[in-house]
């Protein structure tokens, strides 16, 4: 029997949220100090502590559900976004171009934004389940950080080099990437007190541990025993 969570749906909800927000503000590319990075830097970070949470608590299942649900509801903000963009503007309208810029993306910027945060969050769900069994539940630092620097490497080359490849120099687009990164990384290290607050909370609340000692990892499977 399929057991339900007080709060996993609540917090699947905002994690496609966040996903959402970050999708339609990271277009802008900012300059802060050395720093090259997009809007949604400091937002889009969020979505791999829900990962961590997901999977630490909920187990590797709930996280590949969630990760699925994000997965399709940015696919469908592109698709819409486009099909709005193509539609003819009413006459007297004067924000077509603004509105275009906005939500008619690129096609390799929203394939690169859909590869790249799949690749990313299965990569970071993937290892944060591997450590917590090597490390027996111990150290909870070592798996958040740790798989934020496997699911990040993995999430900001792709993206990078899908959506600028050929349109920047390399060293540019090296540079993007390790701005990028060292800004992920320092995100999820700095909010680490705050991972530890909410997993453990999470865990007295809903009175679960999960160990993913007899998990499926494959991204494609469908596993009936996982939390709903």
């Amino acid at each position: 029997m399929t057991r339900h969570y007080r709060h996993l749906e609540t917090l699947t909800i905002g994690f496609v949220v966040v996903l959402l927000i970050s999708n339609l503000v990271g277009q802008k590319v900012c300059q802060l100090g050395w720093l090259r990075i997009s809007g949604a830097e400091f937002l889009f970070p969020l979505t791999y502590i829900c990962g961590d949470v997901f999977t630490e608590v909920y187990g590797y299942g709930a996280s590949r559900r969630a990760i699925w649900l994000g997965f399709f509801a940015m696919g469908l903000l592109a698709l819409i976004g486009q099909l709005a963009v193509a539609l003819p503007p009413a006459p007297g309208w004067s924000g077509q171009e603004s509105f275009a810029r906005v939500f008619g993306l690129v096609p390799r910027f929203a394939a690169g934004s859909l590869i790249a945060y799949w690749a990313g969050e299965f990569t970071n769900s993937y290892t944060m389940a591997r450590l917590k069994l090597a490390t027996r539940g111990r150290w909870l630092w070592t798996r958040t950080v740790g798989s934020t620097i496997s699911g990040q490497a993995v999430d900001t080359a792709v993206f990078t080099l899908i959506a600028f490849w050929g349109t920047q120099r390399g060293s540019l687009l090296a540079w993007m990437i390790a701005s990028s990164y060292v800004v992920k990384v320092a995100f999820e290290v700095a909010a680490t007190p705050f991972t530890y607050l909410v997993v453990g909370w999470l865990k007295r609340a809903e009175g679960v541990d999960a160990f993913d000692a007899e998990t499926n990892f494959n991204p494609f499977a469908w596993a009936g025993e996982e939390a709903k």
